[in-house]
């Protein structure tokens, strides 16, 4: 396993391994709820929305997937890293996703159009980890 996360509501645990899948848990029962299929190769990291709703996996395959967190069903495959995507996190709106790779770059994502609209370049080697800032009250 090498990535382990709660939901939000914290009623569910994702994993993502090198079985090339994500496995959603019931955290009360430790029973299996759903498996997220169809990355080509081990999954680096997962992270649900901060609604719960969608689930994102970053694959070693070059590609960073969406998947609706309740049928299990494929949303949307975000392509355009040109080596494996170690790491995916949501930003506390819910309206991006920002994707991190072994090709040195970050993408911020639209997860609405599935449009990249940044690339953050600049890194010499892999890119493992992104987080956004939680949302302030003023």
């Amino acid at each position: 396993i090498n990535s382990a996360k709660f939901s939000p509501d914290g009623a569910r645990l994702l994993t993502a391994g090198e079985d090339c899948m994500a496995t959603v848990w019931s955290a009360e029962s430790g029973e299996v709820v759903r498996r997220l299929k169809g990355h080509r190769d081990w999954l680096n990291s997962a992270a649900f929305s901060p609604d719960s709703a969608m689930v994102a996996t970053a694959s070693d395959d070059g590609a960073a997937k969406l998947w609706d967190a309740e049928s299990g069903e494929c949303i949307r495959t975000l392509e355009g890293h040109r080596r494996g995507v170690h790491c995916v996190a949501f930003s506390s709106d819910g309206l991006s996703l920002c994707t991190t790779s072994a090709d040195g770059t970050a993408k911020l994502w639209s997860l609405e159009s599935g449009e990249n609209f940044r690339t953050l370049e600049g890194h010499l080697g892999l890119v493992t980890d992104a987080a956004f800032a939680p949302p302030m009250d003023v």
